[in-house]
């Protein structure tokens, strides 16, 4: 059984891991270059569906870590499923604290209520984005190897 939730953690952590890094590299830079603005709308929508989905997924990878991680203590590759899950809590915490503030101001846009400041706003949600990008691919990598 260990050996099913291990993998069923890797698949779900991977699959959230090629979202978001998709969102920061390719989806949100593309909606940023269209003229006039364009990607606007699209990336409030964005904040609107995926800030539905996203902590299901978020909150899901830490369960599976913490389930892999309980059978697992003691042996070789723990250390690392309990590293991991616990940089997926500090994603989450990064989530809830930087993220989501943002997310819920974007996601009420319209073409009417846009602040002015909106492009340092989408601009910072972004570098917060990045960062956590960064902290749930190590926690991919070290389930990955864990998984050994």
């Amino acid at each position: 059984m260990q050996h099913v939730i291990a993998i069923v953690t890797v698949v779900v952590v991977g699959l959230m891991v090629g979202v978001e890094f998709a969102v920061a590299a390719f989806v949100n830079p593309i909606l940023d270059r269209l003229p006039d603005n364009g990607g606007l709308a699209a990336r409030s929508d964005g904040a609107r569906l995926l800030g539905k989905v996203m902590p299901f997924w978020y909150i899901g990878s830490v369960v599976l870590g913490a389930v892999w991680a309980v059978p697992a203590w003691g042996d070789a590759g723990a250390g690392l499923v309990i590293t991991a899950t616990a940089l997926l809590v500090l994603s989450v915490l990064m989530s809830i604290a930087l993220l989501v503030p943002i997310n819920s101001r974007v996601a009420r846009w319209t073409p009417g209520s846009v602040p002015a400041d909106w492009k340092q706003q989408l601009g910072r949600w972004d570098r917060f984005h990045f960062v956590r990008v960064g902290v749930i691919v190590t926690a991919f990598v070290l389930l990955v190897i864990g998984k050994g």
